[in-house]
């Protein structure tokens, strides 16, 4: 796959509690949950960072417009957000979508925060991970989106593809950043000093 924007990786070792996933505030359904407890293998807290000059709308209006149709960002070479409970155009705790993706990679997700400046996933039963995701997007020197997940795979076969054979790891990669590009697109700036991808590894003894 070729691309333009320079991509800064690394990883290192993580440790609990700090590199744990958030809790998943109260009131939120629970049925059908596939937290990170119930995964196998590693917990990977991920961030993927994007900083954009020049934008034409702050951090409210941008979560806004990708909340009310996600595949506006989404890189459809990788994937889509089939929506399955909830109002279509808006997005609210406890709506659910089916992410989309080529071969038997379909992720159910349920949306568990959401506020004017973020929202956030957790995988539900059948999904590829155990976890939850966070898509935010805050103002400072430059507008910055960051993409943050907290996840384990969802099974053991999941786990070989992913740490073993590595080969989703590099799919997620290339979706997130996409992603990322995406959304600098959308926000009519631009992109400066590449995008940031951190990765913290907290071994399964540990994290399970």
């Amino acid at each position: 796959m070729w691309r333009t924007t320079p991509l800064h990786r690394s990883e290192v070792d993580g440790a609990l509690p700090g590199d744990g996933p958030p809790t998943i505030p109260d009131g939120v359904r629970a049925d059908r949950s596939q937290p990170a407890s119930a995964g196998v293998g590693p917990l990977f807290h991920r961030s993927y960072r994007a900083r954009i000059r020049d934008a034409r709308m702050g951090p409210e209006e941008l979560v806004e417009r990708i909340a009310a149709d996600l595949d506006r960002v989404a890189p459809s070479e990788f994937a889509s957000f089939s929506k399955v409970l909830g109002a279509e155009g808006d997005m609210a705790v406890g709506d659910e979508y089916v992410v989309r993706m080529p071969g038997p990679w379909d992720g159910p997700v349920r949306v568990v925060e959401r506020t004017p400046t973020a929202f956030r996933f957790a995988t539900l039963e059948g999904h590829l991970e155990a976890g939850q995701i966070r898509f935010a997007a805050q103002d400072g020197d430059l507008l910055e989106f960051r993409i943050e997940s907290w996840a384990r795979a969802g099974d053991r076969l999941s786990n070989l593809l992913y740490d073993h054979l590595r080969m989703s790891k590099e799919v997620q990669l290339h979706m997130w950043t996409s992603m990322l590009e995406h959304v600098a697109e959308l926000s009519g700036g631009r992109l400066t000093g590449g995008l940031e991808i951190r990765t913290r590894r907290v071994d399964e003894a540990d994290a399970a």
